[in-house]
């Protein structure tokens, strides 16, 4: 797999320690991943497929607000307290993963101080466009005329 997204931000000794902690995983097609609000203890970097973020509406149908692809991040919520899911996943392909444990990847970063620096910062920025994401999604499909991301 060609070093994007998560990848390409740590650096390669990093890199390399953190891949020894994951494991090959696949989903087929409409399997959910994870459920909003239920426990969030581990994360994934997509190899192959798709999977669809969604969120919960109160009276309609879960709300798609992102979809994932090659190298990216699955799953940031087991970083956060009170780490549940803010969002739900289900594959929209199949799809090929790596799995890895937020307690083993923690105590990882606890020892490889290059590799806490550089996912966090990550993190931060996944966290900051899955809120646009969403926010533009649900204005889009629930907001008043008129009021998508240019307001």
């Amino acid at each position: 797999m060609k070093r994007v997204g998560l990848l390409a931000a740590i650096p390669e000794g990093s890199r390399e320690r953190l891949m020894e902690l994951g494991r090959e995983v696949s989903f087929p097609v409409d399997a959910r991943i994870f459920e909003e609000g239920s426990r969030a203890d581990r994360f994934w970097l997509i190899r192959t497929g798709t999977v669809n973020l969604d969120i919960h509406v109160p009276g309609r149908r879960a709300a798609v607000v992102e979809t994932l692809g090659e190298g990216r991040l699955l799953g940031w919520s087991w970083l956060c307290p009170p780490h549940q899911w803010h969002l739900g996943a289900e594959a929209a392909s199949p799809v090929r993963a790596w799995e890895f444990s937020a307690a083993e990847v923690l105590a990882l970063c606890a020892r490889d101080h290059e590799l806490d620096h550089a996912l966090l910062t990550y993190v931060v920025e996944v966290i900051g466009r899955r809120l646009r994401a969403a926010r533009t999604r649900l204005l889009d499909l629930y907001g008043p005329y008129g009021s998508g991301s240019d307001q």
